[in-house]
């Protein structure tokens, strides 16, 4: 079976065709002057659209009448709940989607060969457990100010349609298990950050318990990337051909 290391007859480049390439210059020679899309006009257009469309949706309001006191009472005081109330939005679709890359990823496992210093069925199956529970603490974290858990926050739509590109990789069968894991490396930095700016946003509200609870998750995501960059680092050495030594850190993931 071709492997994508192989070296095959991929057409996409000038190369494979000097002949056809040579004629494709000269056909555009002999056309003139190319008609060229004005820079400066397509960016006049993407400026008037972006300050005339409506926003990609709006935060709803609280679901219960506690929620609604209490969004109240921190509008009274300066504050913007409904910023964090979109965060902890944008995290649920983001844990949700994490849960199911993890899902696209266990499949691509099972069709692999695992290459030496890569991830065990039960380390990744950890991993997707981890982002299940997310999902449930970000859940329970809007319930918790009274907001509703099953609304699409603008936030939450942006995440969604940006990911959908990373599913569509994990679940395309001709990708390999080493292109899924850059892949879920992809999505578990940018997991992280999200963890990082909702601790923030907790704390400044005065949620320091749900800031705890958020810390806990951030510590768990970080031990994720950490363990997904020395799985896709061992894939990619191995393929060279280079010899592998683990560093004290990478061997202290696997005790």
């Amino acid at each position: 079976m071709k492997k994508p290391i192989d070296t095959g007859m991929n057409r996409t480049g000038v190369g494979m065709s000097p002949i056809d390439s040579a004629r494709t210059v000269k056909g555009a020679q002999e056309q003139g002057t190319p008609v060229m899309v004005d820079g400066q006009v397509l960016e006049a257009e993407r400026i008037a659209w972006s300050r005339e469309a409506e926003p990609i949706g709006t935060v709803p309001p609280p679901s219960t009448v506690k929620g609604a006191m209490k969004t109240v009472l921190e509008k009274l005081q300066g504050h913007q709940p409904t910023v964090f109330i979109d965060k902890l939005g944008e995290r649920l679709q983001f844990e949700r989607t994490g849960t199911r890359l993890y899902d696209a990823l266990l499949a691509k496992f099972e069709a692999a060969t695992v290459h030496e210093g890569g991830p065990t069925r039960a380390e990744l199956e950890r991993i997707r457990e981890d982002e299940r529970r997310h999902f449930i603490l970000v859940r329970d974290a809007l319930l918790q100010i009274g907001a509703d858990p099953t609304a699409v926050t603008p936030c939450a739509d942006v995440t969604a349609v940006a990911g959908l590109g990373w599913v569509q990789a994990m679940t395309d069968p001709r990708t390999t298990l080493t292109q899924c894991l850059d892949v879920i490396l992809m999505a578990e930095v940018v997991d992280g950050d999200g963890w990082a700016l909702l601790i923030r946003l907790a704390e400044s509200l005065g949620f320091d318990d749900m800031a705890e609870q958020f810390r806990a998750a951030l510590s768990e995501e970080e031990l994720h990337i950490a363990m997904v960059r020395t799985w896709v680092e061992a894939a990619l050495l191995g393929q060279s051909g280079v010899s592998r030594t683990p560093t004290r850190e990478q061997n202290s993931l696997h005790r």
